[in-house]
């Protein structure tokens, strides 16, 4: 166990798929002790999900990986009242609890968290849920391209005019989300260092997803009329815009401070007569014509591959992005120097990477990765710790309590 600074926290995680599993990852990273809680059977049903189109296929969990490595794996069927009693006894010495159960589930179970705090009054309760804790869909099922990405406007406000919504990335969601969940947990602890006592966090997809969405959503609440989206070719502004280039590949071009850039940026890419043009002496005439501009851009980007453009503009400090591909990024030298990328000794695969989580604290080395448990790989030894013997291990597992 690595001596990072959660070092001694320890977390047991009964969440299924992303958002909650993945912040109790990134505590393991820096040392928290997480212990994953599944359902006997298939457990968590995330461990497939990599053999489900449109997911690139693979022998490799390569996405369960991910978001359960360094943990330790039990199987408590927790709907008998067994494996309540031991799931209770962990409590006692747990300092944060993950899950992602609807409330009806959690009720009917008696694990909410009025029902564990009595356990343990420093105990933080951390719930995750697809639509909030009130409300008439407090029970709905809700993963990230339902309740953060189709519900909350951000699959319509990233369309062009009657274009098609498309579907979200997967995990593009739970991941940020995840975080947001990490951070309430730090900060319940923190809370837990004055006070001395527990509490509960809560977190929804719907509430990540319209904070995601924020800048859209506070314009309509602000009174501003429906945006409608952006057509690249019709942008409303020209110098905030993607354009092809003559290899194929895509330019994001973000020149936000136009009154600054706009000489540099038509001297960098050799137009110096749109500076020359009425339409564009300034940042509402640039507006007003940037159909006309947008064109004139086209035009000039389409002349070069991207590799001259990218020298042009580094050289002259505009800013713009490729427009990167997924299988790009294991190979980025950007995404390698600042360690994006860990590796994972797999007893069965071999080493493979994941992607890193996106915090470091300076002082504070993560943990070397270990591969995510398999289904109940560690009940004898959770529970060894916890006191039980070998006998009394096979009696709860002849009651159901462990699976069978």
């Amino acid at each position: 166990m690595s001596d990072g600074i959660l070092s001694g926290i320890r977390v047991i995680d009964m969440a299924t798929y992303i958002f909650g599993p993945a912040s109790t990852t990134v505590m393991s990273d820096f040392g928290a002790e997480v212990i994953k809680v599944e359902g006997p059977g298939i457990g968590d049903p995330y461990r497939y999900t990599h053999m489900a189109p449109p997911f690139p296929p693979n022998d490799l969990d390569y996405m369960f990986q991910h978001d359960n490595r360094n943990k330790r794996g039990i199987v408590l069927d927790v709907k008998v009242d067994a494996a309540r009693d031991v799931l209770r006894e962990m409590i006692r010495d747990t300092d944060v609890f993950v899950t992602n159960f609807p409330p009806r589930v959690l009720e009917r179970l008696k694990i909410r968290y009025e029902d564990l705090a009595p356990e343990n009054e420093r105990l933080i309760y951390a719930q995750v849920t697809g639509y909030g804790e009130n409300g008439d869909e407090i029970d709905k099922p809700g993963f990230d391209a339902t309740a953060y990405w189709a519900r909350t406007g951000l699959m319509d406000v990233v369309r062009p005019p009657d274009g098609e919504p498309a579907l979200s990335a997967a995990g593009m969601g739970d991941h940020p989300s995840a975080m947001a969940l990490f951070g309430g947990i730090v900060l319940a602890l923190y809370k837990r260092e004055k006070t001395g006592k527990g509490s509960k966090v809560s977190s929804s997809l719907m509430a990540n997803g319209a904070w995601a969405n924020s800048c859209m959503i506070s314009s309509m609440l602000a009174g501003c009329p429906p945006f409608e989206g952006v057509r690249r070719e019709n942008p409303p502004n020209a110098l905030i815009n993607q354009y092809p280039t003559r290899d194929g590949r895509w330019i994001l071009l973000i020149v936000i401070t136009p009154d600054k850039d706009w000489a540099r940026f038509a001297a960098a890419i050799e137009r110096q007569d749109l500076l020359d043009d009425g339409r564009f002496r300034d940042q509402k005439s640039r507006n007003q014509h940037a159909q006309v501009l947008a064109q004139e851009l086209e035009r000039t980007f389409v002349g070069r591959d991207f590799a001259e453009w990218k020298k042009i503009l580094d050289d002259a400090q505009i800013t713009f992005s490729v427009v990167g591909r997924t299988d790009e990024a294991p190979h980025d030298p950007q995404m390698l120097a600042n360690d994006l990328f860990v590796g994972i000794d797999h007893d069965e695969h071999g080493r493979s990477d994941v992607v890193n989580s996106p915090i470091w604290l300076q002082g504070e080395a993560k943990r070397e990765a270990t591969r995510a448990p398999r289904l109940g790989e560690h009940t004898d030894e959770v529970l060894g710790e916890l006191g039980y013997d070998t006998a009394q291990i096979e009696a709860l597992r002849k009651t159901g309590a462990l699976g069978s």
